[in-house]
Order: C-alpha cells, then sequence, then structure tokens
C-alpha cells in the first residue's frame, strides 16, 4: 500500500496530479499547508483510499457530483476550513464505509440532502459555518428525520447555516448513541419538540440563537446524562419547568434572553454539578433559598428580570463564585453576606433597591476585577479599605446616598467622576466633578482635629486650674486677717486635676451654675476633702473671649502671692517648675499667655489665617527660651 502524509508541511500551493495515478493509495494527508486551487478529482478515484484530510487550507472549486462513486472504502473526510463552494453531493452518501464527515467553514449552499442517512456507519457530521438550507419543499428538517437511520451517530454539528425550519418530532427517534446536537444560529422556528427527552445519552444541547417559541418541555428531564443546556436568545415563554431539576449531571445551564417568567423552581437545589448559570433578561420572579446551596456555581447572571427579596446568608456558602450579576432587579437590603465570597472576580448589583453601607470587608475580594454597586440606595462612606483591591479594572457607585470623602487612592484613583456622580454628600478632589472636603489629605485632617479641639479643651482645663489656684490664694489672704494665718502659712498645696473639677462641679452641671456672663461661665462645687471651690470657664472661641480672660489675669497678678502655685501647660511640651517665690509667678504667668495665644491663633475659624506647624514650633521654641531667661535658668 501507499500513503502520503504531509501534515502542516510547507509545500507547493497546488495539489500535484500524479497523486491520483498512485492506484494503491490508502490515504491522503495534507492538511493546513496552504494549499489552493481545485482538488484535482484523481484524489476522488481510488478505490482503495480510506482517509482524505485536506482541512485547513485555501481550496476553493466544487466537489465532483459523483463524489461518492468510487469511494468504496473512504471512511474520513476531513476538507472543513477552505474555501468549497457549491451543493453538497447527494452521491456522497455511495462512500457507505464514511465514520467521520467533516465539511464546516466552507461556502457549501443548498439544502443538506436526505441521501447521508444512508451512511449506515456514520459517527461524526459537521457542516458548520456554510449556507446550507432545509428542503424548500416543506419547513420541516427532513434531513434530521434520515439520519435517524444512522444508529451510530454520536454528533451532529450544524451551527450557523440558514436552516430556516422546524425540528421534527422524529428527532427522539436518535439512536441512544447520539451525545451532542449542536444547531445554534441556525434560524430554527417552531417548538422544543416532547420527545427530545428520548435522547437519554445527550450530553450537550445547543439550540441558542434561533426563533424558538413556546415553553421548555418538562420532558428534558429524561435526558439524565445532559451536562450543557443552551436555549438562550430565543423567544421561549412560560416557566422554568421542574423537568430540569432532574438533569443532575448538568454543569452548564443558559436560558437567557427568553420570555421565561415565574420563580426559579425550588427544586434546583438538585442540581449540585452546576457551574454556570445565565438566566438574566427574563421575566422570572424570585430565587427560591435552595438556590444559595448550588457550591460548585462558578458563574451566576440573574440580571434584567424582576427578582425581589433579600441576599440571605447563605450567599456565603457559594465559596468558589467568581462572577455574579443581579442587577437591574428589585432586591434590597444589605449586600454584608457576600463578603466572604474571596472567589469573586466580578460583581455587579446595580439598578436595585440595595441599602445600608459597603461592607469595609470588601477589601477582602482581593481578585475583584469589575465592581458595580450604582443605582441602589447605599449610604454611609466609601470604605477606604477599597482602595487595597489591586486588580480592580472598573468601579461604580454612582447615583447612591453616600457621603464623606472619596478614598481617591490606590486602586481607585484610575477611575474618573463617572463612577461617583449622583451622591450629593460625597466631597474629594476637583477631577471627580464634587465638592471639595474640609481637608484633603489624612495629615491635614489630623492637624484639623488637633488646632480645632485639642487646643481649646487644653486650654480650657490650664484656665479652669489657674482660677482655683488663684481662689485658694485669696481664701488663704482671707484667713489671715481672720487669725488664721499662720496655719495657711504651713499648708502644702497640691495639684488639683481636671477630673477632680468635673467631679466637683457634677460635670459642670447645670445644678452647680453661679452665673453666666458674655465670656464665659461660673461653676460651684466641692473637693473630695470638704474644700469648697469655684471654677470660671472661659470661652475662648468667640470675639472678646480672650481679651476678657487676660484682662482678669492681670488683676490676678496684682494680688500679692505668699504660697506655692503650679501651673502645668500641657500642649507646649514645656515643663514648668513649681514657683518658688513671687518674683517667678508673673514670668510664668506671661509664658501661658503666650501659649494660649499661640493656641488661638492655630484655631481661627478661617483656615487660611493659621500659623501653620513649622511657625507654630519656632514660636513655641522662643517662649521656652524668653521663660528661662525670666526664670534666671540656663
Amino acid at each position: 500500500s501507499q500513503y502520503t502524509g504531509l501534515i502542516n508541511t510547507s509545500i507547493s500551493r497546488e495539489i500535484p496530479l500524479e497523486i491520483g495515478t498512485l492506484q494503491n493509495l490508502t490515504e491522503v494527508s495534507l492538511a493546513n499547508n496552504s494549499l489552493a486551487y481545485q482538488i484535482p478529482y484523481a484524489i476522488f478515484n481510488s478505490s482503495k483510499i480510506e482517509v482524505i484530510s485536506l482541512y485547513m487550507n485555501q481550496l476553493s472549486g466544487h466537489l465532483p457530483p459523483i463524489i461518492g462513486n468510487w469511494l468504496p472504502n473512504l471512511k474520513v473526510l476531513y476538507l472543513w476550513g477552505n474555501e468549497l463552494k457549491g451543493i453538497i453531493p447527494s452521491s456522497i452518501s455511495n462512500a457507505s464505509m464514511l465514520v467521520e464527515l467533516e465539511l464546516g467553514a466552507n461556502y457549501f449552499s443548498g439544502s443538506i440532502p436526505n441521501t447521508l442517512g444512508n451512511l449506515r456507519h456514520l459517527e461524526r457530521l459537521n457542516l458548520v459555518n456554510n449556507n446550507l438550507t432545509s428542503n424548500s419543499s416543506t419547513l420541516e428538517l427532513s434531513f434530521l428525520s434520515s439520519l435517524t437511520n444512522c444508529v451510530n451517530l454520536t454528533s451532529i454539528v450544524l451551527a450557523e447555516n440558514p436552516l430556516n425550519g422546524t425540528l421534527p418530532i422524529s428527532i427522539g427517534n436518535f439512536s441512544t448513541s447520539l451525545e451532542e446536537f449542536v444547531a445554534f444560529n441556525c434560524n430554527i422556528k417552531g417548538i422544543i419538540p416532547r420527545e427530545i427527552g428520548n435522547l437519554s445519552n445527550l450530553m450537550t444541547l445547543h439550540l441558542e440563537n434561533n426563533e424558538l417559541v413556546g415553553p421548555i418541555p418538562s420532558t428534558v428531564g429524561g435526558i439524565r446524562n445532559l451536562q450543557g443546556l443552551y436555549l438562550q436568545h430565543n423567544r421561549l415563554q412560560r416557566s422554568i419547568p421542574n423537568g430540569i431539576c432532574q438533569l443532575r449531571n448538568l454543569d452548564e445551564l443558559l436560558l437567557n434572553h427568553n420570555k421565561l417568567f415565574g420563580p426559579i423552581p425550588t427544586c434546583w437545589g438538585y442540581l449540585s454539578k452546576l457551574q454556570k448559570l445565565y438566566l438574566n433578561s427574563n421575566k422570572l420572579t424570585s430565587i427560591p433559598s435552595s438556590f444559595w446551596s448550588l457550591t460548585e456555581l462558578l458563574q451566576i447572571n440573574l440580571s434584567s428580570n424582576s427578582l425581589s427579596g433579600y441576599l440571605p446568608l447563605d450567599v456565603g456558602k457559594l465559596e468558589h463564585v467568581t462572577q455574579i450579576d443581579l442587577s437591574w432587579n428589585k432586591l434590597s437590603g444589605d449586600i454584608h453576606a457576600i463578603r466572604g465570597l474571596y472567589s469573586l472576580v466580578s460583581l455587579s448589583l446595580a439598578h436595585n433597591k440595595f441599602q445600608g453601607s459597603i461592607p469595609q470587608s470588601f477589601d477582602n475580594l482581593i481578585s475583584m476585577e469589575h465592581l458595580d454597586l450604582s443605582d441602589n440606595n447605599f449610604s454611609a462612606e466609601i470604605p477606604k479599605s477599597l482602595m487595597k483591591l489591586k486588580c480592580l479594572k472598573y468601579f461604580n457607585v454612582s447615583f447612591n446616598r453616600l457621603q464623606g470623602e472619596i478614598p481617591f487612592g490606590g486602586a481607585i484613583a484610575q477611575f474618573s467622576a463617572s463612577s461617583f456622580m449622583g451622591n450629593q454628600a460625597l466631597c474629594g478632589p476637583p477631577q471627580l466633578k464634587v465638592p471639595p472636603c474640609e481637608t484633603s489629605n489624612v495629615e491635614q485632617s489630623t492637624t484639623a482635629v488637633i488646632v480645632r479641639y485639642i487646643l481649646p479643651a487644653m486650654i480650657a482645663i490650664i484656665l479652669a486650674l489657674f482660677l482655683t489656684f488663684a481662689l485658694l490664694r485669696h481664701q488663704k489672704r482671707a484667713a489671715k486677717h481672720n487669725g488664721q494665718g499662720d496655719l495657711l502659712a504651713l499648708a502644702t498645696w497640691r495639684r488639683i486635676t481636671y477630673l477632680e473639677l468635673e467631679q466637683a462641679t457634677d460635670g459642670f452641671s447645670e445644678s452647680n451654675l453661679v452665673g453666666k456672663g458674655s465670656f464665659g461661665s461660673v461653676y460651684r462645687g466641692m473637693l473630695s476633702d470638704g474644700t469648697s471651690i469655684a471654677v470660671k470657664v472661659f470661652n475662648l472661641n468667640i470675639e472678646g473671649g480672650f481679651k476678657s480672660f487676660k484682662a482678669e489675669c492681670d488683676v490676678l497678678c496684682s494680688i500679692r502671692q505668699r504660697n506655692l502655685v503650679k501651673i502645668i501647660s500641657s500642649c507646649s511640651r514645656i515643663d514648668f517648675k513649681a514657683l518658688r517665690g513671687e518674683e517667678n509667678f508673673n514670668a510664668k504667668l506671661d509664658c501661658m499667655l503666650s501659649v494660649m495665644q499661640l493656641a488661638m491663633d492655630c484655631s481661627t475659624e478661617v483656615p487660611e489665617e493659621r500659623s501653620n506647624m513649622k511657625d507654630v514650633v519656632t514660636i513655641l521654641k522662643n517662649i521656652k527660651l524668653k521663660f528661662l531667661k525670666d526664670v534666671g535658668e540656663d
């Protein structure tokens, strides 16, 4: 015997005519060689040839009308991926030993010959991507009825042909050997016959992108070995039949873009092997709780339906899921159940009624590339933790009720204003077309808190302590005039903390309020040792408050001081030592007043008028040097 096998070999672009003279030739394999021109008819004139493999070339022309008459032993004919045209000759059925016939991806036209049913040994038929049609005499795809005679047939691929016909009832007569039926984008009309449930060993059924109408037959549950059911982009109606629940081996189910309505069947919890589910663009109304027990799911698309209700905690069971699309529904409640889905790559919840906050723990979704939460009722702030999502390529939180500063950093920094629009209370950098925040970064925000809140509080504490000490000194003088001077001279004065002042006045309660003026309030109280005190608290944040405070300090400074006074300033980091004589008191008071004036300069309401931190450090240093000089220390 002779054999010609030159797969993937670069030779002359034309098949040599001499091949036809090889009388004992059994196989010609010239695939993928950029061959052009017509196939020599002589190749089809060898009675001993068993394999002709010429796929993936640029061969053109027609097949000879009597192609099968001289090929009684031909088992494999691979001509796919060329530029052949014309009809498929009915004489091809005379090659009665054919097992595999693949003529896809050419320009064949006309009807598929009914005589293909004579190929009783045929196992694979592939006619994909041609211009083949049905027999013009009837709407029914009659060639399918003839193929039911091929009892060994395992695969029928007819996709991408304008068949323009209906599926015959006889489709249920295919033998149990049929495992694959592929007829997408074929303009198939009418209903899906109930008899399709007889194909008990079918593993893949592709009928998507056709014009099918009516219901999905409940008999589909009889296809027990089915692994992939593809009925998307048709006009199928009614509810999803419970028969689908019997497809325990199903791993891909695509019913999207139809007119299906009603609830998703509760029995779907039995589809334990399901990995890919597309039900989008229908009129479905509810998701059963059993749905969330499908733990093998990787892709879920339920968008553009009428689904309502909440997302239960059981959503967290979908630990392998990578894509979830629930957009364009009526779902509500919070989304905290999603935070544990660590494998998520894409999540779309847009155009629903979800509310509450965006979970801080979303930063654990480290594989996230697509996150769309737009057109909901989410509130609170956008979590800064989202900046950690390094893989993020699409992000949208527009048209919610979010507020606060946009965490414009990390992965979030790459997105434009369209990702944040429609949230009236958001603020951030000008390129996002939102109002500016009071502070634009963390450092300024921290400084503002210190300047506006902490410093004034510290000043209030210092004033309270100072006035308390002044009151005690005044009581000492009064006691001296009453003959008790010697006892008071021996008294040991102690520091009174702000906590003691707060406890003595019951938290500066209204019941202990003695009087209230334009610039401050006076409270009475009693210390734990029974000493009665009065505390005046100045309001330094209003105009004239500081001037009034300084005036009262000047009066107090005119009183002769004979006892130990301690003034501690927490805000300046200067560790004042105890006064040891009257001559140092004025120096300490001047130092304290200078520090408080500086605090006022730092906490003015107009940010542009505040002293910057560099100047503050310099001023504090100068205050310290002056104080040390006044008290005579190095």
